[in-house]
C-alpha cells in the first residue's frame, strides 16, 4: 500500500451498511486505500464485495475484532477507522444475547484500545443505532437525551456508543458517534424487514408482519447514510454524536403494503404474527445537527423503496444463495 494514501479501516465491510460504505470510499476517495476486516459470520460474506474485492485500492482480511492480534497491527495503520461489525438482529438478540455482548461491547473495546496507541488516528466513527434512545411516542430524538434501549441488542449498542465516548473522553481517541435510524436498500440480509418481505413476496410466500403492523420506523437510505459517515468524518468534531436520519417515518403495515404493490400483489400475502417481545413502537430522530453541516437525505423513499425492490428482484443469485446457507447452519 502506498504512503501516499489514507488508511480507511472498515471493520464489519462484508455487511450490508459497510460493504455499502466501502463501495462508497472507493468511488468517492481515489487517495484512500480502504481495508475490510470482517468475521464473515452468517450475514457477512465476500460475495457482497464482488465488484470491489480485488480493487487496486482495497484489501480484504478475514477476521474478527475481538482478535486482539489481527485487530492491533491493522488500527495502527489506519488514519481513519470506521466501525460498523456488530451483531444486529434484535430477534436473535432476544432468542440469545451473548453474541452481541461479546461482539457489540468486547470487540468495540479490541478496536478502541488499540486505536489509543495510534497518535497518527485522525477519525474514529463509532456506528451506533437509534434504537439506544428506545421507543418516544411523539417528537425526536436528540442527541443529549437519555439512553433508553429496550432489547439486548440496542443495549449492547448503547454499551459500545458510550464506551467509544469514554475513549474520547479519557485517551483523546479522535471519537465520533453516528446514530442512523432504519436502513434500506441493496445488499441487506434477507432476515431484515424490508428484504425479508421482498423475497418473500418474489417467492410467492406470505410476508409475516409482527402484531398490529403500526409500529413506526423512520427509512433512510443506505447511500445517504455513506454520504453522512463520509461529510462527518471530514467536518465533524470529536467526542460528538450526530443523529442521522432520512425523515421517512411509515408504519410497518404501510411499509408492507408498498412493497407488495411494487410487485404487483395483493394485501391478502400479510400474514400477521404475535408481536415481537418488548416491540418498540416508534423511533424518531431529530438531524438539525447534522443538517448544520450541509447534510440531507438526497434518496425520495417512494424512489428508493423501488430500486430497492428491483435489486432484489434482479440480483437473487445474491439473496438466494445466502438464504440456502442459512438454512443448512
Amino acid at each position: 500500500m502506498s504512503d501516499h494514501k489514507t488508511h480507511v479501516l472498515v471493520t464489519g465491510g462484508a455487511g450490508f451498511i459497510g460493504s455499502n460504505f466501502v463501495r462508497y470510499a472507493l468511488a468517492h476517495h481515489s487517495d484512500w486505500h480502504v481495508t475490510t476486516l470482517d468475521a464473515l459470520t452468517y450475514a457477512g460474506r465476500r460475495d457482497t464485495l464482488h465488484d470491489v474485492l480485488y480493487h487496486p485500492r482495497h484489501t480484504f482480511v478475514h477476521g474478527n475484532i475481538m482478535d486482539a492480534a489481527v485487530v492491533a497491527p491493522l488500527v495502527a495503520a489506519a488514519q481513519i477507522i470506521v466501525h460498523f461489525a456488530a451483531e444486529t438482529h434484535v430477534d436473535r438478540s432476544i432468542r440469545s444475547a451473548a453474541a452481541f455482548l461479546q461482539t457489540d461491547v468486547i470487540g468495540t473495546f479490541v478496536l478502541l484500545d488499540a486505536a489509543r496507541h495510534n497518535s497518527s488516528l485522525q477519525r474514529f466513527v463509532q456506528i451506533s443505532t437509534d434504537e439506544v434512545y428506545g421507543s418516544i411516542a411523539s417528537g425526536a430524538s436528540r442527541e443529549t437525551d437519555a439512553l433508553m434501549p429496550r432489547n439486548p441488542y440496542a443495549a449492547s449498542k448503547a454499551g459500545a456508543d458510550r464506551l467509544a465516548y469514554s475513549y474520547w473522553a479519557t485517551y483523546g481517541v479522535p471519537v465520533i458517534v453516528t446514530r442512523a435510524s432504519n436502513n434500506y436498500g441493496p445488499y441487506q440480509f434477507p432476515e431484515k424487514l424490508i428484504p425479508l418481505f421482498i423475497t418473500h413476496a418474489i417467492d410467492g410466500d406470505s410476508v409475516p408482519l409482527y402484531g398490529d403492523g403500526l409500529n413506526i420506523r423512520d427509512w433512510l437510505h443506505v447511500d445517504d447514510h455513506c454520504r453522512a459517515i463520509d461529510l462527518l468524518i471530514a467536518r465533524g468534531h470529536n467526542g460528538e454524536i450526530y443523529n442521522i436520519g432520512g425523515g421517512n417515518e411509515i408504519t410497518n403495515l404501510d411499509l408492507t403494503h408498498r412493497i407488495l404493490a411494487a410487485l404487483s400483489l395483493p394485501v391478502s400475502f400479510i400474514r400477521p404474527v404475535a408481536d415481537r417481545l418488548g416491540h418498540d413502537r416508534r423511533y424518531a430522530v431529530d438531524t438539525t445537527k447534522l443538517r448544520a453541516l450541509g447534510w440531507q437525505p438526497e434518496r425520495v423513499f417512494a424512489a428508493g423503496l423501488a430500486a430497492t425492490v428491483d435489486w432484489y428482484v434482479r440480483e437473487q443469485w445474491w439473496w438466494r444463495s445466502l438464504i440456502v446457507e442459512n438454512m443448512t447452519t
